[in-house]
């Protein structure tokens, strides 16, 4: 009954004008390309969007979302995209640079006082022996490219990354000696995405989670993206699978870096560097956005110069890890993954947006290989 109400809902969008699928032929052949995947249990399920800047140009499905009972896979359920948070936070964060109230190069301390004084780590061996001035402070463009130095999380955060009211978590990471110099090397680092969207706070003095909402979610009509599901969404949920006994086979698991239950407020918080969870269609419209230079639908969310930063390496030449702000990039696109093997991909050369979303910690076999086998059959079906 509810995958027969959704397929009407698909139908009477497609009649209002929405175009969610495209001809048969591409729609099947994105699903060939990784129904061997299911078959053979390497890959509990997919939900995948492509997208031009004129219309989304395919969604298909394929699996389980809930391998056991055998649910499919369905258009609008949802998933944890964890660190595909950061592009989106570190794009809420560039609208306040357009603003004029953040600069790139500003020192973090500006903004956040508990920040200053904060040392270096003397290291031998990997091993803290003492801490030292470091050469200079943390900037803003530091802690959103993970040059900063920052940890990748402080002991607090724990036993899951999401128990921290964002003012205490960023409050522990200014506590933390430094384990490089600044700008000198590269550290995925949530504390530093965390610490960009807490000087959100302070500058714009709204929450950082009331800030996404207003600015960046409700604008572009992602009503499925979410720090917490509520009672309909969390029905919607794929299941999260990991390789079995001999790494053969799925096994369900529970998400063990968040609190459960998903929906509890009081202790559950929102995490700027890896804390949503989000719909294949709501993803793919923000990625149109960043394709589109910024502007969508007459809206023009961040400035072509900004868009221009966030998206071009910062990283330094020395490290082999092209990082931008909040994105990773190379020559032809820009994206982001998440824990759970999740992925947007912003590719400029084909003119595509591609998104993957699967709820997998590890794979068994040759899983890992379905998200290259579904972007090379959105390219081949999609590109101009």
């Amino acid at each position: 009954m509810i995958s027969r109400f959704r397929f009407l809902l698909a139908v009477f969008a497609l009649a209002a004008g929405t175009t969610f699928l495209s001809a048969e032929k591409p729609v099947m052949s994105v699903t060939a390309a990784l129904q061997p995947y299911v078959e053979k249990q390497e890959l509990a399920g997919a939900v995948t969007l492509a997208a031009n800047l004129e219309k989304v140009l395919d969604v298909s499905t394929v699996g389980y979302a809930d391998v056991e009972a055998k649910t499919p896979m369905e258009q609008d359920d949802l998933f944890w995209i964890a660190s595909m948070t950061k592009p989106m936070t570190a794009t809420a964060v560039m609208m306040l640079v357009d603003e004029g109230k953040i600069k790139l190069d500003d020192a973090v301390e500006k903004y956040l006082p508990e920040f200053k004084g904060q040392k270096l780590a003397i290291l031998e061996d990997g091993k803290q022996v003492g801490t030292k001035a470091p050469a200079r402070v943390i900037t803003v463009r530091d802690v959103l490219s993970h040059t900063s130095g920052l940890p990748f999380k402080a002991p607090e955060e724990e036993p899951t990354l999401d128990a921290l009211p964002l003012e205490k978590a960023v409050k522990t990471y200014a506590a933390q000696a430094l384990l490089f110099e600044p700008g000198r090397d590269f550290l995925y680092s949530n504390a530093g995405i965390n610490t960009a969207a807490r000087i959100l706070e302070v500058v714009s003095g709204m929450a950082y989670e009331d800030f996404m909402n207003k600015r960046l979610f409700e604008p572009l009509g992602m009503m499925d993206t979410t720090f917490w599901p509520n009672e309909s969404q969390v029905a919607r949920l794929a299941k999260a699978y990991q390789p079995g006994a001999d790494k053969k086979g799925l096994v369900s698991m529970l998400v063990s870096q968040l609190h459960y239950p998903l929906g509890d407020r009081a202790k559950r918080f929102p995490m700027p560097a890896g804390g949503l969870f989000s719909t294949a269609k709501d993803v793919g419209v923000f990625g149109q956005m960043i394709l589109n230079g910024g502007e969508w639908n007459g809206h023009r969310y961040i400035s072509k110069e900004s868009l221009e930063a966030m998206t071009s390496r910062q990283t330094p030449a020395a490290v082999a890890r092209s990082y931008g702000l909040g994105w990773a990039v190379d020559s032809d696109s820009v994206g982001h993954g998440g824990a759970f093997a999740t992925n947007l991909s912003v590719d400029k050369k084909h003119g595509l947006v591609l998104v993957y979303l699967v709820q997998h910690s590890g794979f068994p076999g040759e899983g890992k290989k379905a998200l290259g086998a579904f972007k090379s059959r959105a390219i081949k079906a999609f590109a101009k």
